[in-house]
């Protein structure tokens, strides 16, 4: 075979073929970002006077929320305790008052009766004495189940247990204010107050 038509290639044709060698990709390696606990370890440890002081921090504002929540707790308890009793102790009192009326009206009977006097008839002096029997075990009966009377004659005008009616110059010896006529006594039920007293008082003297 004959090579006479070959031809050596020249210099530029030799520096103007593409090498594969040339195409390859070379990777670059970068060096990975330092990750988020990384960079927290990369920070100065704190102190151990510090971390104390916070924990203790902590600690105390804990014991402050339990505190107020037991002293809440402990509230609600005693307002329900409260409840409990002046629903148990007030549950009657309209029942009272109406026997305080009963008893009212059973002294006004009483005092309706003839004074005792020398020679009255004999029946006369036993039914007076048998319808005091009946008031004083009434009023016993009462003062068992936390129904008091009150009596407000000669004492100093109180508001809270007497209501003033009339007002009248006060007698010789007797101070301003003073109850000096009581037209029904006070009732109370387990220290609350029923009923006033209806009463007059001393004003000043005339």
């Amino acid at each position: 075979m004959s090579n006479s038509n070959w031809k050596h290639p020249s210099e530029a044709e030799r520096q103007g073929q593409a090498h594969p060698e040339d195409d390859i990709a070379i990777p670059v390696h970068e060096a990975p970002a330092p990750e988020a606990g990384e960079a927290a370890e990369a920070l100065p440890p704190q102190p151990e006077s510090e971390r104390v002081a916070a924990l203790e921090e902590e600690l105390a504002a804990l014991r402050d929320k339990w505190m107020r929540a037991e002293a809440e707790a402990q509230n609600a308890r005693n307002r329900q305790r409260k409840e409990v009793e002046d629903a148990r102790n007030y549950a009657i009192q309209k029942f009272a008052t109406d026997v305080a009326e009963a008893a009212d009206n059973l002294r006004r009977g009483l005092d309706a009766l003839p004074q005792p006097e020398p020679g009255e008839p004999e029946l006369l002096g036993k039914l007076r004495g048998g319808f005091e029997g009946v008031e004083r075990s009434f009023l016993s009966m009462l003062e068992r189940h936390g129904v008091q009377r009150v009596e407000a004659a000669g004492r100093p005008f109180d508001p809270a247990l007497h209501q003033a009616m009339a007002e009248q110059p006060a007698p010789p010896g007797v101070e301003p204010g003073t109850v000096i006529q009581a037209w029904t006594p006070a009732w109370t039920l387990n220290g609350r107050l029923l009923r006033p007293a209806m009463v007059v008082v001393a004003g000043k003297p005339a």
